[in-house]
């Protein structure tokens, strides 16, 4: 898979079936070194009052990633 395949898939966490956001939205890391992905920073839509471009993210580590659809990808996250 490439990384453009990733664009526009929803993010769902699979514990409580929330929506996180879509991946166009979000920031990938990468290891520098081994060209890895580290984890998804996904913008936190809880957060309602932001002040003069403050960002606040959710960041889901790779391994957490559970299943990646065609429409969708399915993480497993127990804090959000």
């Amino acid at each position: 898979m490439r990384l453009n395949d990733l664009g526009g898939k929803e993010i769902v966490n699979l514990n409580d079936g929330g929506r996180l956001g879509v991946i166009a939205d979000s920031d990938i890391i990468i290891d520098e070194k081994t060209g890895k992905i580290i984890s998804l920073l996904i913008p936190d839509r809880r957060i309602q009052f932001k002040l003069f471009g403050e960002r606040e993210e959710i960041e889901i580590p790779w391994d957490c990633i559970r299943k990646i659809g065609n429409d969708m990808i399915i993480v497993e996250l127990e804090d959000y």
